[in-house]
């Protein structure tokens, strides 16, 4: 699936979730999805426990978050001594 038709999955709606970006037509929030795969958790362990989402959504919250993040500059947290 293109990038833009995976990111139609995700909406932001302020009388949704605070505003977070969200599955569409759902209440679960792409950084609850991010955590959960962060977690150990596989994309059947979820489409499982979540009737109704597919690979697509589960893609789609993951593509989210990498558009957010490509343009993004860090600093350390922690400087390392030498």
């Amino acid at each position: 699936m293109k990038d833009k038709k995976l990111l139609e999955k995700i909406v932001l709606n302020p009388q949704v979730m605070a505003g977070k970006p969200v599955i569409k037509g759902t209440r679960l929030t792409v950084d609850y999805i991010l955590n959960l795969l962060a977690h150990g958790s596989t994309e059947d362990d979820i489409i499982n426990e979540y009737k109704g989402l597919t690979h697509d959504d589960i893609r789609a919250c993951i593509l989210f978050a990498m558009k957010s993040l490509e343009n993004t500059e860090f600093m350390p947290l922690v400087m390392e001594s030498s």
